[in-house]
């Protein structure tokens, strides 16, 4: 791990400052730091590991968007919540495109594609794990492509572009950004959710917090940064939608990771008082944020 990082690649400012010191809770128990850029407020996770490492943080069978599986409590939840969230994507998306073509980049095993599959929409995936993208591939037929296949697919073919808690995980936003903007149709449309720094839970739980999932998530976005990211690569932001049940999850993950007991009712209580303040402002846990060119 290496690459100090002195200067935002949000607005280029160099004013970085150390704001939190925490853990890969999740998997491996080492330490990172948050940097913050105290012009934009976005966040990075310091020292980034080198491309060759990340794989093994992604190595559990506990990382959910790459498996199946549906044993345990936390499990089953995620499983029950992702369900409940196709249903409310595919009612956004439609909003704006009500057929077409859609690419969606970090597909996981592929479930929101079988989704729009069954609607009659022509779909196609991105998916950097094996074991993930085999799954969508042989359980739904999709068609699902590596990440480095990504520059090569066909310009100005895809109606919607969709990223779900993937921005995060992508060493170069700015060039993944530049690359899909390229793959759009004119007036086609890209939805990106990506967790939110500075909501409530947020900044309750601190260096806890269950959506910092450092080192996995390289980048810490607010509503105000991505505004921003947006601005830097000649986007529109349109739209910026709540992702109201991930504050749910998210706390119940923080919980378990504080070791307390009565981790579901104290996540429930704190998901919904997190819900509660960001309805005043529009600064939920999770957020979608909808890009025009």
């Amino acid at each position: 791990m290496n690459q100090k990082i002195t200067q935002c690649p949000v607005c280029s400012s160099n004013k970085i400052i150390r704001t939190i010191s925490t853990q890969d809770y999740f998997l491996t128990n080492e330490t990172f730091d948050i940097l913050t850029c105290s012009e934009c407020s976005f966040a990075m996770t310091y020292p980034i590991p080198e491309p060759s490492d990340l794989p093994k943080y992604y190595q559990s069978e506990n990382y959910l968007s790459h498996t199946a599986a549906k044993k345990g409590a936390i499990n089953s939840l995620y499983q029950i919540l992702r369900n409940i969230n196709l249903k409310r994507k595919y009612k956004l998306v439609s909003k704006y495109k009500s057929n077409g073509q859609i690419l969606d980049i970090g597909c996981g095993t592929g479930e929101l594609l079988n989704y729009f599959s069954n609607k009659n929409w022509q779909v196609q995936g991105i998916e950097p794990n094996l074991e993930a993208r085999n799954f969508a591939i042989k359980q739904y037929k999709l068609e699902i492509f590596p990440e480095e296949k990504l520059p090569n697919l066909t310009a100005k073919k895809f109606d919607i572009i969709t990223m779900w808690h993937v921005l995060e995980h992508v060493p170069d936003f700015n060039l993944r950004l530049s690359q899909i903007k390229k793959l759009l149709k004119p007036n086609g449309t890209i939805f990106i959710a990506v967790p939110n720094i500075n909501s409530p839970d947020a900044k309750y739980y601190g260096k806890y917090w269950a959506a910092l999932d450092v080192p996995r998530h390289l980048h810490h976005f607010s509503s105000k940064s991505i505004k921003e990211v947006a601005k830097r690569n000649e986007l529109n932001l349109v739209e910026m939608v709540p992702m109201k049940m991930d504050a749910y999850y998210v706390s119940l993950l923080s919980e378990k990771y504080l070791q307390n007991k009565l981790i579901f009712f104290r996540a429930i209580y704190q998901g919904l008082k997190s819900n509660f303040l960001a309805s005043k402002t529009n600064n939920y846990s999770s957020m979608i944020f909808v890009l025009k060119t």
